[in-house]
């Protein structure tokens, strides 16, 4: 009797642990590399309105990515939110998102801020520009990201790491407006202009203009926006280069439907309200960036750059170049 009662135990105990916890059907699981102070209060303000409930984890794209290959069909995620197109892009190619027809997304994101067959959206823009010295530097002397590459800017040029996935993409889309030959004789006339070795990050090339290293840089917006909220008076601004051209390099943050979700229908109605005017405002201007939807307010630091002309190439190209541009940042030396 004793070892009946014993096999019967150990069974329900296999089972207790062998069975996996059964997740409420109205929630939503999210892997996102947002900085969690940036997404969590959207994350409640969704779960406040709809009662929805949001667990999340957060890390950075590459870790994100490589764990979803990793789980495969056992992954219990539901949607992932990552920082530029590029990561999207990769995403997308190793079968982790799925495509979704939404017409309430394709209306409030513009096509070429999302995916041509529906795996990722773009819900916040940025632009990544140049930024120069107001105390050393004539705007009227700036114009282009190729013209960064005349002699006038030798020894002046300051340029975040090629390691770094936002470079790749703006020298993918390089490539893909001006072809791969006058893309790398752009990438070399800035390695031969360089101050002073790259840096890990944009705002460590702010930092260095500052401090007189050189006078002109490229960097995202947000994190121009960021330095300027804590000092005003700030002697750098922001330069809309192309503008008679191509126009400005832009990149998203975005967000798709991983493939292996069985809450489709709920995790789409999450995207589609992301791509509403009010979260639209909280998740743009939460980080300084520009919302993908147009017609939505953007934070007032951001409103005093003015308007700009930004390119319109699809950004699904930032990844279908990707491996190009690494290579071609190789061979010209831009580390």
């Amino acid at each position: 009797m004793k070892r009946v009662l014993f096999l019967f135990t150990a069974l329900f105990l296999i089972l207790i642990v062998s069975v996996p916890a059964q997740v409420h059907s109205e929630e939503l699981i999210i892997y996102s590399a947002r900085n969690e102070h940036l997404i969590e209060p959207l994350f409640t303000k969704y779960e406040n309105e709809t009662g929805v409930r949001i667990r999340f984890i957060t890390d950075k794209a590459g870790p994100l990515i490589q764990r979803l290959k990793a789980e495969s069909k056992r992954s219990s995620a539901d949607i992932l939110i990552t920082v530029d197109a590029g990561n999207l892009w990769y995403a997308a190619g190793q079968g982790l998102l799925k495509s979704v027809n939404s017409s309430f997304l394709n209306e409030r994101i513009p096509s070429h801020l999302r995916d041509p067959e529906g795996r990722w959206f773009g819900l916040s823009v940025r632009a990544r520009t140049i930024v120069y010295s107001t105390d050393r530097v004539d705007p009227g002397e700036l114009s282009t990201y190729e013209a960064l590459g005349d002699p006038k800017w030798r020894k002046r040029l300051l340029l975040r790491t090629s390691k770094k996935v936002y470079n790749q993409s703006l020298v993918a889309m390089l490539i893909a407006q001006n072809g791969v030959e006058k893309t790398e004789s752009i990438v070399r006339s800035w390695v031969e202009n360089l101050a002073v070795a790259p840096f890990s990050n944009d705002t460590k090339v702010m930092e260095a203009i500052l401090a007189n290293q050189g006078d002109v840089g490229i960097v995202n917006t947000y994190y121009f926006g960021r330095l300027l909220r804590d000092n005003p008076e700030l002697p750098l601004a922001l330069f809309w280069p192309d503008q008679d051209g191509a126009g400005v390099h832009i990149n998203v943050s975005g967000a798709g439907v991983v493939a292996t979700s069985g809450k489709t229908d709920l995790a789409v109605g999450f995207l589609e309200w992301l791509a509403s005017p009010d979260a639209q405002k909280v998740f743009a201007q939460a980080n300084m960036e520009y919302p993908a939807s147009p017609g939505v307010d953007v934070h007032p630091i951001v409103r005093s750059w003015g308007t700009f002309k930004p390119s319109t190439m699809n950004l699904a190209q930032a990844g279908e170049l990707q491996t190009e541009a690494i290579k071609l940042m190789d061979r010209a030396g831009y580390r």
